[in-house]
């Protein structure tokens, strides 16, 4: 590799087309910036000036080295402020759960954005550790603190060429007549199941799946009706929203983070800027 200090010298040397102008630019000897030439004309393997009592030359090998060794010394000086801003640079750490609305946390990832300049955002899985985790507020641990962000109501959705699709709403215990397709870990599913079994009815349970996606899937695919989150479905055409003549079944989502430590100024001045916004 060369040395970037013989490439400073042959700068000097090319640009001032004298030995003893470019030492005293270098601010060393005549003999140390001679001694730096040569060793780089050894290293590339051929000489760079003609040499004479007016002074040097440039030769060819020169002329096409000058831009590169120029714009390799330039880069080099960038590095101690580029390493800087890097470091200096804000971070967060943003564990995001799945089947979430894709533009509302398209509208959160820009008031992020807008909230912390000079921002390194790292988005991670819902397991792995991080600042502070995008999740329901029922699924928030006690040792959290919650902070509310957005609503999405469960409405009931089946493929528009299903025998519902053609009615406009449907009462809870009329549910029973139909296929019905269970994700556990939902409210909304077990809200229902409650309902029904206040008039002694139970849903046909005909598949499951561990998440709204999944559920999703299935929906389409014939399997039965389910209910689902409106943000996960707003770009799905293929499905269509039956009126549930019930109580209202919703989800809050929200940012959760440590209650029991200090949080993290990154965090701090976007829950200053969240708090006002959605104020």
């Amino acid at each position: 590799m060369v040395d970037l200090r013989l490439l400073r010298f042959f700068i000097a040397i090319y640009e001032e087309n004298n030995i003893t102008a470019a030492a005293t630019r270098c601010y060393v000897s005549q003999p140390s910036l001679s001694a730096g030439l040569k060793q780089l004309e050894e290293e590339l393997g051929g000489a760079l000036f003609e040499r004479s009592k007016k002074g040097v030359k440039a030769l060819d090998s020169a002329h096409y080295l000058y831009p590169l060794a120029v714009k390799l010394v330039e880069e080099a000086s960038k590095l101690p402020a580029l390493f800087m801003a890097k470091a200096s640079r804000q971070k967060l750490r943003l564990a995001v759960m799945p089947d979430l609305s894709q533009r509302r946390l398209a509208g959160l990832l820009t008031q992020i954005n807008q909230a912390i300049s000079h921002l390194d955002l790292e988005l991670v899985d819902y397991q792995s550790p991080a600042d502070c985790r995008l999740t329901l507020d029922s699924l928030h641990h006690e040792d959290e603190v919650f902070f509310p962000l957005w609503e999405e109501d469960y409405v009931l959705c089946v493929p528009r060429e299903h025998s519902l699709a053609l009615v406009s709403s449907i009462r809870p215990e009329e549910l029973s007549q139909y296929d019905f397709i269970e994700c556990p870990p939902c409210e909304a599913h077990q809200q229902t199941i409650g309902l029904l079994a206040c008039s002694n009815l139970s849903l046909n349970l005909v598949a499951k799946a561990e998440s709204k996606s999944l559920v999703m899937s299935l929906v389409l695919a014939g399997f039965g009706v389910s209910f689902l989150p409106d943000g996960l479905i707003e770009d799905e055409p293929r499905l269509k929203q039956i009126k549930f003549d019930g109580p209202r079944m919703f989800r809050r989502i929200g940012l959760c983070y440590p209650s029991h430590q200090t949080v993290a100024p990154t965090l701090a001045t976007l829950l200053r800027h969240l708090s006002k916004t959605t104020a």
